[in-house]
């Protein structure tokens, strides 16, 4: 899908074609698009659709007439009949008159642009536009970050009492995004650090200032990032050991049981042998049968409170 935006009056509208001063919008398009697009603006195919290979990564081209800039951006998916965060390639590309966005999926990142949420937004400011897109990526990773924490914080809250293995395979899959994240906000570290060398369009003041704010959010994002994954390593560290904990008391207890138990059985068992019953003791005793369940009882009673008593009940 192919949709062409321009801003007049600080507001947007949604136009035929190409022109100057537009902002060509591309989600997930088909070869066929892309050439056609490619053909128009005498753009690489192969540079125009970049952006829907999943495995590009981020970086900075400088090309005859135009200029691809590649970033990642969050995203979701769907692993193991549950949402999941990814990153996936957003394309950006310069001409000396359009702006164009490749990806393979509607996002809110560019969203926010056409319903209007974005102030002092303009396409036929590209760089600014530029920026403000790589301000919001470096935002939105902040944001999903924080949405990370706090399913690890639910998590961390189910400890005492309701512990499954279900939430150490969550927390590895908290982790897993968290490792996609820093790959990625390392990647678009780059990228920002070649656009402040970037010469090609001119650059207001105001520009570079937002240039250097999207730098802070990047790195404020990445540390975020480095800090939740060491919470995350810790939380299922703690999880590991309450489980293993919780076994090795369940073990514990059957081993209790398990020696309380085998006195009666030695008993019943040595009167159980068929040998002669004048050398069993109260063998011929009146209420012999009782005597003996009640001695019986006793130690049983007798060495569960000694066990409590060294607490290994």
């Amino acid at each position: 899908m192919v949709r062409y935006y321009r801003t007049d009056d600080r507001k947007i509208h949604e136009e035929e074609g190409p022109g100057d001063g537009v902002w060509i919008d591309m989600i997930n398009p088909s070869v066929s698009e892309g050439e056609e697009l490619a053909e128009k603006l005498h753009i690489d195919v192969h540079d125009l659709l970049a952006a829907l290979d999943e495995e590009e990564s981020s970086r900075v081209e400088l090309e005859d007439g135009y200029t691809l800039i590649l970033v990642d951006i969050p995203a979701t998916e769907i692993r193991h009949d549950k949402e999941e965060y990814t990153t996936i390639p957003l394309g950006i590309i310069l001409t000396a008159d359009m702006i164009i966005t490749v990806c393979t999926e509607e996002t809110t990142i560019l969203q926010a642009f056409i319903n209007g949420r974005v102030k002092e937004f303009s396409t036929k400011k590209k760089l600014r536009f530029v920026y403000q897109i790589l301000f919001r990526i470096a935002s939105f990773y902040q944001t999903n970050l924080r949405i990370i924490d706090k399913k690890r914080t639910e998590i961390e809250e189910r400890i005492d009492d309701n512990t499954e293995d279900i939430d150490l395979i969550d927390l590895h899959a908290l982790e897993s995004t968290l490792v996609y994240f820093a790959t990625s906000l390392r990647a678009n570290a780059v990228v920002l650090d070649r656009l402040t060398r970037y010469k090609r369009l001119e650059q207001y003041p105001d520009d570079k200032d937002l240039l250097g704010d999207v730098i802070v959010e990047n790195q404020q994002a990445i540390e975020m990032t480095m800090i939740y994954r060491d919470i995350i390593n810790g939380t299922r560290e703690l999880m590991s050991s309450v489980i293993d904990n919780r076994l090795n008391n369940v073990m514990k207890t059957l081993t209790c049981i398990t020696l309380v138990m085998g006195i009666p059985t030695l008993i019943s068992g040595l009167y159980g042998m068929n040998v002669d019953t004048r050398w069993m003791p109260l063998a011929h005793t009146p209420h012999g049968f009782g005597i003996i369940c009640i001695l019986v009882v006793t130690v049983c009673i007798t060495l569960l409170l000694l066990l409590k008593r060294k607490r290994y009940l």
